[in-house]
């Protein structure tokens, strides 16, 4: 296996070149790659966009990937490029200009999901997650949706048929994956209804919902066929297993490709590995400075009990709110009412998870993140853009890279003056986010596999579990490439584009002004969102040639 990291005087070097472009901006030079002269007007981007998502989502709700019609799709996006090529991007306003990268971006992504990613033919999971999703209806159903649910089970068999005819190029780790989330539970739930004893995998689950429909009898039968032809799926993919060995990921020439063409981000995989190493480093070194200041003080201990931690979730969250409004921070309208949390309480036979250790002993780090002013927020703001487009574009590093900030932001902002030792739990989720950035880059670069990540992972952040450990992996692997970078590196575009805004306006700079502005442009990726409120175009003019796609 290679070594991942880089000599010192080439990562001192490479920092500094980097650090040097993240603080200073460049000034605006005539763009060497022109921008689209052809004929179609704003009104065509809107119409074809439209069309396009209509066609994707069209596209995922199937199970038939087979050949032909996956040649059909991949014609029908040659059209679409084509007509994205053919418009008089030249002659439009900025804001224009900036949803034109947008909509051309999210073709792209599909391209590569087409071309590259592949996951019909290359991931068992991409069948398993179909199969496990079933299993988590609410029974007894009547009326339409007990139709919607026969429709659903009955379609099972029908699944793992495709599937079998489908996975013609499947990698070692997404096989791997898929056999140990088809009779294991993973140990962290994301999503999953709340079961005291998580059932064992995708089986389980089956077995789960076989016992719920003692209510409903009638149901059984197709419950029974459905759990007969996912266990037979799991009995052919360890068959096939020992002749699976092809690599995961996308390679590192199509990764920087999508970097580029897809995530529109101004650095290189490798330039990505430093950044995360860099980051990662700091925050241990701030986490090592915060405990050594907090020496003497009593450790947080987690909550006792399900309604102590719903205590500190409801007192967390007044808190909160509080400091948004008192410091200025950003505009919380009025009926933003209760937006729930992401690690429920639930007492595991082999110990809190990472997420536990965390949440429980305060909630304050997940909450900012995830619930307010962080994703649940977050989301509902978007929901409510009346555009076209931005109203429909999803940046998963705006997201992510937005609830990343928040967490450093808001302690450096004051929230947890008072509350040390909270501020090293700040910590330890800025050092997880730092430590996926190399880990994410190396799998879609085929220089690890899950394992190895893992293994990468353990000894680098305090608290984490193997359990949570490789399911973060198994996410950041079989998602779109670059999800796993966007929590650090999209944090690291939001700190450029504050500083970038508060050099520009000096002492008329307000921070719920900024906050409230990146809100109103909903999920755009970053760098499009900076080109926008800043005017620097020295990240984004190098978009604007659409290159070809890597074999």
């Amino acid at each position: 296996m290679q070594t991942h990291r880089p000599t010192t005087l080439v990562t001192l070097a490479l920092m500094a070149l980097l650090c040097t472009t993240l603080a200073t901006p460049v000034l605006a030079q005539p763009a060497t790659n022109p921008i689209p002269t052809g004929k179609g007007n704003y009104q065509d981007l809107v119409e074809l966009f439209d069309e396009f998502l209509a066609f994707r989502d069209s596209g995922d709700a199937e199970a038939d990937f087979s050949a032909h019609l996956v040649a059909q799709r991949r014609e029908q996006m040659q059209q679409f490029q084509s007509r994205i090529d053919d418009m008089n991007v030249v002659s439009w306003d900025q804001a224009r200009q900036v949803d034109y990268l947008a909509v051309r971006s999210r073709l792209n992504q599909y391209d590569f999901t087409l071309q590259r990613i592949r996951p019909w033919a290359r991931d068992p999971g991409f069948y398993v997650d179909k199969m496990l999703w079933v299993t988590f209806t609410e029974l007894p159903v009547a009326g339409e949706a007990r139709d919607a649910f026969l429709d659903k089970i009955r379609a099972i068999p029908l699944l793992v048929d495709a599937a079998q005819k489908q996975l013609d190029d499947v990698a070692a780790d997404y096989a791997d994956l898929a056999i140990h989330n088809l009779s294991h539970a993973d140990g962290v739930g994301h999503g999953h209804p709340y079961r005291s004893v998580p059932p064992a995998g995708v089986l389980g689950w089956y077995d789960d919902l076989l016992g719920r429909a003692v209510e409903q009898p009638e149901l059984i039968d197709d419950i029974q066929a459905a759990r007969s032809a996912v266990q037979t799926f799991d009995a052919w993919l360890k068959e096939l297993r020992p002749g699976w060995t092809a690599s995961a990921g996308v390679g590192e020439v199509a990764f920087d490709w999508y970097l580029k063409h897809v995530k529109l981000m101004p650095w290189t995989s490798a330039e990505l590995v430093v950044l995360g190493q860099g980051e990662l480093d700091r925050l241990w070194a701030i986490y090592a400075l915060e405990r050594h200041r907090n020496h003497e003080l009593p450790e947080l201990e987690p909550a006792a009990s399900a309604e102590e931690y719903q205590q500190r979730i409801a007192d967390t969250d007044r808190r909160i709110r509080k400091f948004l409004a008192e410091q200025q921070i950003i505009t919380v309208p009025d009926d933003i009412g209760e937006l729930d949390t992401n690690a429920p309480w639930i007492e595991r036979p082999g110990g809190r998870n990472f997420w536990e250790e965390i949440q429980f002993r305060d909630p304050s780090p997940d909450h900012l993140h995830a619930v307010i002013p962080g994703h649940r927020f977050d989301a509902i703001m978007t929901e409510r853009i009346d555009h076209p487009i931005r109203g429909k574009i999803d940046s998963g590093a705006r997201a992510e890279g937005w609830a990343t900030y928040l967490e450093e932001a808001m302690l450096q902002a004051g929230l947890f003056e008072d509350l040390p030792r909270v501020r090293e739990l700040i910590q330890i989720f800025g050092i997880f986010r730092a430590a996926r950035v190399p880990a994410d880059v190396w799998l879609q670069t085929r220089q690890m596999n899950v394992s190895q990540v893992v293994d990468y992972w353990l000894p680098r952040v305090p608290y984490l579990d193997r359990n949570v450990a490789r399911v973060d992996a198994e996410i950041y692997l079989r998602r779109p490439p670059g999800y796993g970078i966007g929590y650090t590196i999209g944090m690291l575009q939001m700190q450029r584009l504050l500083a970038d805004r508060k050099r520009q306006l000096g002492d008329d700079f307000e921070l719920k002004t900024f906050h409230d502005e990146l809100m109103a442009d909903g999920w755009l990726p970053l760098s499009l969102i900076r080109w926008e409120m800043t005017g620097l175009d020295d990240e984004v003019r190098e978009f604007w040639a659409r290159e070809a796609m890597p074999d």
